[in-house]
């Protein structure tokens, strides 16, 4: 007799939101990612430097995928919080549940903070948020992609107490067609503390 198939942990966010937080000398309002966000993710991403918008799995300087996105937030299948400095998005912090069974245990977090509000803590703080919320959703693995050539973010993720797992060569390709090493770190979520 087959047995039942576990279902995709809940996420619950049990953390307060908004919330004011420092970091680099500037205060951010944190608060959980919503409908009213599309326009100003849209003009975010669109702000980026170029090399950060290499890698993004989704374009998120067309308004359609940030649609979507908001309606996985919607759904639960993701969780986003924005930091805000002086009414303007600085910077997000995203969980993605995995929907695949054999994977229900992961969760991959993804920070991006606009360029002038780096080297100040933000991406860590953001990074933090995601932690938590993938505590309480009882996962066990975090995991983190980027491309070997985001030194970075792998430093970022390494301070955090990311390891690297694997290294698959030219395993991603960029807008303009050249293939990239896919670095993936994770982080066993059980070891966290707050």
């Amino acid at each position: 007799m087959p047995t039942a198939t576990p279902a995709i942990p809940e996420l619950r966010v049990t953390r307060s939101y908004p919330r004011t937080i420092k970091a680099g000398g500037r205060s951010y309002t944190l608060r959980g990612m919503n409908a009213g966000d599309r326009d100003p993710m849209v003009a975010f991403a669109r702000a980026l430097p170029e090399d950060d918008l290499l890698f993004l799995r989704v374009d998120i300087t067309e308004p359609v995928a940030v649609d979507e996105w908001i309606q996985s937030v919607a759904d639960g299948r993701r969780f986003t919080v924005v930091a805000e400095h002086d009414g303007q998005l600085a910077g997000y912090g995203s969980l993605n549940r995995q929907s695949l069974m054999w994977t229900r245990h992961l969760g991959e977090i993804r920070i991006i903070v606009g360029h002038e509000h780096r080297r100040g803590g933000l991406g860590a703080m953001l990074a933090q948020e995601v932690f938590s919320v993938a505590r309480d959703a009882n996962l066990s693995k975090i995991v983190a992609q980027m491309a070997r050539t985001q030194l970075g973010a792998q430093n970022v993720f390494r301070k955090l107490g990311f390891q690297l797992e694997s290294m698959l060569t030219d395993w991603v390709i960029d807008r303009s067609g050249r293939t990239h090493d896919l670095v993936i770190m994770s982080y066993d979520v059980t070891g966290l503390t707050d």
